[in-house]
């Protein structure tokens, strides 16, 4: 869903454009899931990038998708992002031995990653478990009122 920025956007603007608000990113800046809030100055405007606009659509997908709480999402988008450091590692380089371990690395990263979403998913088949039982008894109760 990338798209084009022409130029750096204002928090407002990616706030209208992501269907947020403002306060929401300065939220998502101040507990370290959007980066670059350190680096300017105190009352600076900051100009948001199309890396960052990703970035919250990203955040927001897995908040909302997978019912996420932030820290679970902080974790999944570490292990993203230390993915992402291991593929421009992985470019520098033609040692097989380093690739490997480069690789290992990027299988533990997947997995911690897996293993949450795998906990969500079980939540999730728990909650369906729990209301195809109780649609099962009002069926049941119904059939008895009918007969």
């Amino acid at each position: 869903m990338s798209t084009t920025m022409p130029k750096p956007l204002r928090i407002g603007e990616v706030a209208e454009m992501l269907g947020t608000t403002p306060r929401t990113i300065r939220y998502y800046e101040e507990i370290g899931l959007l980066p670059g809030a350190r680096d300017r100055e105190q009352g600076k405007h900051r100009n948001y990038t199309e890396a960052d606009v990703e970035r919250v659509r990203e955040i927001m997908r897995l908040r909302d998708l997978l019912g996420l709480t932030l820290d679970e999402v902080s974790a999944l988008l570490e292990a993203e992002d230390a993915r992402a450091e291991l593929r421009r590692e992985i470019q520098q380089t033609e040692d097989p031995a380093e690739i490997k371990r480069i690789l290992d690395q990027a299988l533990g990263h997947i997995a911690n990653q897996l293993d949450l979403v795998r906990h969500r998913l079980r939540e999730l088949e728990q909650l369906e478990s729990e209301l195809v039982e109780k649609r099962g008894r009002i069926h049941t109760r119904l059939a008895e009122l009918d007969g």
